[in-house]
Formats: C-alpha cells, structure tokens, sequence
C-alpha cells in the first residue's frame, strides 16, 4: 500500500495530456467521477449532496452504455461512481461496471455498502480498480446517528466488506478495497474504533478525510477545530502495517478550508456528472442555481457530442478565467483540490512538470 497516493495527484504520470492543455488543445478528462442516480438510502448528516439539487433526467441502461462508449472513445481513462447519488440505487449499476471494464475503462465505486448485493461481488469485484466503503463511525449506534439510517444497516455493510476482503483473497484480485471516514469535529470519538474495525475487516486502507461546504458554510464545518484532533489522527496511522494503510488527507485537513489559487483548472483532466445525468465541471457546481457553468445532460445529449461542443469549451475557460473566483464562488476542498493546486503553480511558472522516477503509483488514472 505504499504505492497508493490518497493524498495528492497523479497528473505527473499523464505529461502528454498536461502538455496538450498546455498548448491550448481540447483533451478528454482523464478521470470522470459521476453517479448513476441522485437517490440514496441514506441521510448522512455531513452530506453535500443535499446541496446539489437539479433537474433530474432518466438515467436508463441505453444513456449509461453510450455514455460508457463515448468515454472510452474520446480517450477518457477511468470512471469512478462516487458523486452526488448512491450508484447502488441504480438497477443497471453492475452492467455498468462490467460494460465500462469491456471499454477499457479503469473502473471504481464508492458506496454506503447497504445496497450492495453480495451475489454481485464475483462478478464486478475482478472488474474494479477500487471498491470504497463511506463509512464514519465504528460503532453501530455512532454509525446510525451519523448516517442517517435504521438498525441493522452497520451490521449489513460490515458482512458485505467481509465477503469482499474474502472473494478478493480467495481469487488473488488486485481490487483495492477501502474505507472512507467524512471527519466532523463531532466524530472525533469514531477515529481510533474505525482504525481498529478496518484492520479487523483486512481491508487494504483506511482514508480519513475533511469534509467540504460550500460558500455560505450551510453545513457548518469548523475547519478549525480539526487542528485539536491532530494527535489522535496521528495514533490512528499508528494502526498502519505491511498489509493495512491508515492515511488521514493531513494537507486537506490542516488547509482551514482555505484555498491557495483563484482559478480552476482541474475539470479539464477529473470532471464530475450529476446522478441527474447533468454535465457540470465539479460537484460544487451540481445545484440549479449554478446554471450559468452547466454543459449539458448525457440522458439527452451524448457525452461525445457535449465534450465537443463549443460550451464545453465555454465553460471550462469561464472557471479559468478572471471571471471566477474558486476562493469565494464555489465550495471547499473540492474533489479537484490537489490538482488544482498543481496547475496553478504551473500556469503561475511556479513549478515545472514533474520528473516522475521508478513504479507508476497504484490507481494511476484516478487522478
């Protein structure tokens, strides 16, 4: 686990893209992070989905698999469903998966786990770069309060973490299989019994992360109260050995919520959908009142027609342009935080593209 950066970038590994954006070309997003469905069985009470409503349309099978061609088609390299829905609501999630991997396509989910079916684990499990857990407590009273769910939901997700770490070592899969903690300041008391729940699992990591909000602060995080849990997260890395990884985002969580650049950059190279099937260049900008910056909506349009499309273009110079301010007119910490940084620093002449030596790191098109 050594190999895994879950605390930074991967652009160094894709210098010709870097250099195609660089000349001013159009190029495909390498990392797409979309759902296929806004819906969830949950009510995580750190969730940002609830600030990203829009227009929903019909995501069938047919909008998803062409979707999945045209991705492959343009040159984009991996598909994570992850975003603003729990792709498991969807019917066609586990063709999905296995349509995108016949493409080509590096391939993740990240998921509650309740909806998971554990007779699907066989067959999609081989096909999957990573398979993520969400999951922020470690005790199933914590895990109901947190989450948002009825009893037996915690009971359910650890069974199926279970049959994974057992079908991924009974088979020799490469799949990583992870966990993903949303740290609150209120959560503090689940850090260390999470640590210990995912060495017991033997699941690969555990990743602890900030949590994003958007301009006006609706959910109310207090970036500076995660400066008081430092020495507890660092006793929850101690729980790292050969086999497991406990990785808290230090440079996310220690940031204050603050921002080092003005423009976006990053949908260019990770670009997110909506599980409304709506193409915007980030989650942040998911809501219907952020129409100015949305592209187009796959379940209409293919993605191959919209990525050529003169307001893809449009859109992605706008964010970049003097126009936007990513410190004051969208959320936090976005997904593509780190990249961004990195772009900046280059396009400010500030840092050359860098010299990449030895292993490509693990999940290298999930940038």
């Amino acid at each position: 686990m050594s190999e895994i950066i879950l605390d930074g970038h991967k652009l160094g590994w894709h210098k010709d893209r870097l250099q195609a954006w660089l000349s001013g070309a159009r190029i495909a997003p390498i990392t797409i992070d979309c759902a296929l469905t806004r819906r969830c069985t949950y009510r995580c009470s750190y969730c940002y989905g609830t600030l990203q409503s829009n227009d929903e349309k019909k995501m069938s099978q047919d909008v998803i698999f062409r979707f999945l061609d045209d991705a492959a088609e343009i040159g984009v390299k991996a598909i994570s469903f992850v975003s603003d829905g729990e792709s498991t609501c969807s019917p066609y999630l586990y063709n999905a998966i296995l349509r995108g991997k016949a493409n080509n396509l590096d391939m993740a989910l990240g998921t509650n786990g309740y909806l998971l079916k554990d007779e699907q684990l066989e067959k999609i499990l081989p096909a999957l770069t990573y398979l993520r857990f969400n999951i922020s407590a470690g005790d199933p009273g914590r895990y109901n309060e947190i989450h948002g769910c009825r009893n037996g939901c915690f009971d359910k997700v650890i069974n199926t973490i279970r049959e994974s770490v057992k079908i991924k070592r009974n088979n020799n899969l490469k799949v990583t299989l992870g966990l993903q903690m949303v740290l609150l300041p209120q959560f503090a008391d689940q850090i260390l019994p999470l640590a210990y729940l995912g060495k017991d699992l033997g699941v690969d990591y555990l990743v602890i992360k900030h949590c994003s909000d958007d301009e006006q602060g609706h959910l109310g995080v207090d970036y500076s109260q995660y400066y008081k849990m430092v020495d507890i997260l660092k006793e929850a890395e101690g729980f790292s050995d050969e086999k497991y990884l406990v990785k808290v985002k230090w440079s996310k969580v220690l940031s204050g919520g603050k921002r080092c650049y003005s423009k976006c950059f990053g949908p260019a190279f990770i670009m997110q959908f909506s599980g409304s099937g709506l193409v915007a260049p980030c989650g942040m900008l998911f809501n219907r009142n952020y129409k100015k910056y949305h592209i187009g909506n796959i379940a209409e349009t293919s993605f191959k027609k919209i990525w050529q499309s003169d307001r893809y273009r449009q859109v992605l110079d706008l964010i970049a342009s003097d126009k936007f301010d990513a410190g004051t007119m969208c959320g936090s910490l976005c997904l593509q935080h780190k990249v961004n940084e990195f772009l900046w620093s280059v396009k400010q002449g500030e840092s050359d593209l860098p010299k990449t030596a030895g292993a490509a790191p693990m999940h290298i098109n999930f940038i």
